[in-house]
């Protein structure tokens, strides 16, 4: 059987391959296997497809099962050497101890993707074996196409509709490779395709070596989609890295271009978005985008769990109620379920109120949770957002304007009528003794700042908590309805025990079980109410 090296189709007697035009006179370059080489007596090398500073990949045909496969070398740039015509990998001796090390890191890494072939969005691996002093790793190959080419023929981007089911399922890949202690660091549109069921593959795997500066190996890192500590020497990688690169792919599904590099995004972080583009899409899903692309580490999204999330359409309020229905469920005896007081109280009536009234109060903070995102990466840098307004006093165009005291509803509709504005909401609130509750306690960029362009300016927005620490009010012989509305509007959570009480008629507040009137705790806290069962009875038998 003859076949092309560069497709792996049989040619017969023909030079030229008259399937992919590939020329079978030429010879393979070292130190990249010889064309025809044979591995494990079982699969045919050919053709290079594509290599990087650690591993180079070749088409190849199984003969065992007859299929085309694609076999990926440990092949590290620089601390090798291979003979014209050989297969046999020659470890300078300076170099063996980095070589085997790297080598280690290169196996197991591919160990544990081969552990996780049930998700559909990660390549399949067929097998692992070492020859030529070096490591092979044979892939399944499929009829794909380049995520490029994908969204080039859609119009040149991506309704959110269609993109959400392409990228859930590499959030969970990138989880589950994390879980295993290894990551990708490479997630960008040249390393994804789409399969002929319409599904998507991440291609591009390697070490961590190779995923960033100062280690060995000659990076390899993809501009626009590469996060900022991946340029720095030898900086740890983490989940926080692999959703920065996560993100970055799918602003370019979404818009049609990557945002810049991260080097000059460190000098400049602003991601330039259409107000068209930013009207088209769900504002949860720009919202994520922007967590996601934070320039600084610690202003990015954390962990896949929090991604999967802002991403999806599931209101935080539903889920604090669930948790309230199922904590005080959990909760109630038997007796405190039919039991009622005269006032109509119970166990579950405290929690169910004080959290009620609680949610109301942090309304805004459940309501408007889709709403929620930094987007410091949407705009001047944080630099640039503090400038003050009276630099701007030559410019006579259009400015952003000052929103602090107002509350997010507020500001919102002040922005309803400017197109070239759109009002956000920080990831998360923050406390302040300046500014009251429900207040926005600082805008990004500031009042003042030039609209100069036709791209959507996005203000982010931050809203108050209030102060940190509440004060906890009266409560002796207070109503238990009363004192819940109270409690909660410090922002602090209340449970209630009951005891018999001659003083203190039932179903009003005996006292704090562990408090007094006067105490301060840190908002968000619970605290524990005593409340009266009125009078104890006591049966008497009659005497004869």
């Amino acid at each position: 059987m003859s076949l092309c090296m560069g497709c792996m189709q049989e040619i017969g007697d023909n030079k030229i391959c008259p399937s992919c035009g590939f020329d079978t006179t030429e010879k393979q370059q070292a130190p990249f296997l010889p064309y025809g080489t044979i591995l494990q007596n079982r699969y045919i090398v050919g053709a290079g497809i594509d290599t990087n500073g650690e591993s180079t990949r070749y088409i190849s045909h199984d003969k065992q099962t007859g299929d085309i496969v694609i076999i990926c070398e440990f092949l590290p740039i620089g601390l090798f050497s291979r003979d014209e015509g050989t297969a046999e990998v020659k470890i300078n001796y300076e170099n063996r101890l980095v070589y085997n090390k790297l080598k280690d890191d290169f196996l197991n890494y591919y160990k544990i993707l081969s552990e996780l072939r049930e998700l559909s969005a990660l390549m399949n691996v067929h097998n692992i074996f070492e020859e030529n002093n070096t490591v092979y790793v044979v892939e399944e190959n499929e009829d794909l196409i380049p995520f490029e080419e994908y969204v080039e023929r859609s119009n040149g981007h991506l309704e959110w509709d269609i993109a959400r089911p392409l990228f859930m399922p590499v959030i969970s890949a990138l989880e589950a490779l994390h879980k295993r202690g290894v990551g990708h660091y490479a997630i960008a549109p040249k390393n994804m395709y789409i399969t002929a069921t319409g599904k998507v593959k991440i291609s591009g795997f390697a070490s961590e070596n190779e995923r960033k500066r100062g280690t060995p190996l000659k990076s390899q890192l993809f501009s626009g989609s590469a996060a900022p500590e991946q340029y720095d020497d030898n900086f740890p990688l983490d989940d926080i890295t692999d959703i920065y690169g996560f993100c970055a792919t799918l602003f370019y599904a979404l818009t049609g271009h990557m945002p810049k590099s991260a080097v000059e995004r460190r000098k400049d972080s602003r991601l330039l978005m259409s107000t068209t583009t930013v009207k088209r899409l769900p504002p949860h899903v720009v919202s994520a985008l922007a967590n996601g692309l934070q320039v600084e580490r610690e202003n990015r999204i954390t962990d896949f769990d929090e991604l999967r999330s802002q991403l999806s359409v599931a209101h935080t309020a539903k889920a604090i109620q669930d948790e309230i229905s199922r904590t005080a469920s959990m909760n109630l005896s038997k007796n405190e379920r039919k039991r009622k007081t005269s006032n109509g109280m119970s166990h579950a009536s405290i929690i169910i109120i004080a959290a009620a009234v609680t949610v109301l109060v942090l309304g805004i903070a459940g309501v408007f949770w889709l709403m929620q995102n930094p987007l410091a990466g949407m705009f001047a840098n944080n630099t640039d957002a503090s400038v003050s307004s009276t630099q701007s006093t030559e410019w006579t165009g259009a400015t952003i304007p000052n929103y602090v005291g107002m509350t997010y509803e507020d500001a919102v509709k002040s922005a309803e009528g400017n197109s070239n504005i759109t009002i956000y909401r920080t990831l998360n609130d923050e406390y302040s003794d300046d500014y009251a509750e429900g207040k926005i306690m600082s805008q990004s960029p500031a009042a003042g700042s030039k609209i100069t362009q036709e791209d959507s300016v996005v203000v982010s927005i931050c809203v108050s908590k209030g102060s940190q620490m509440r004060t906890l009010p009266k409560v002796e012989g207070e109503k238990l309805d009363s004192v819940a509305s109270d409690i909660a509007a410090q922002g602090l959570l209340a449970t209630a025990e009951y005891e018999y009480s001659d003083k203190v008629a039932e179903g009003r507040v005996i006292r704090y079980k562990e408090h007094v009137e006067g105490d301060t705790l840190e908002y968000g806290s619970t605290v524990i109410l005593i409340v009266s069962k009125g009078k104890e009875q006591t049966n008497t038998q009659s005497s004869n």
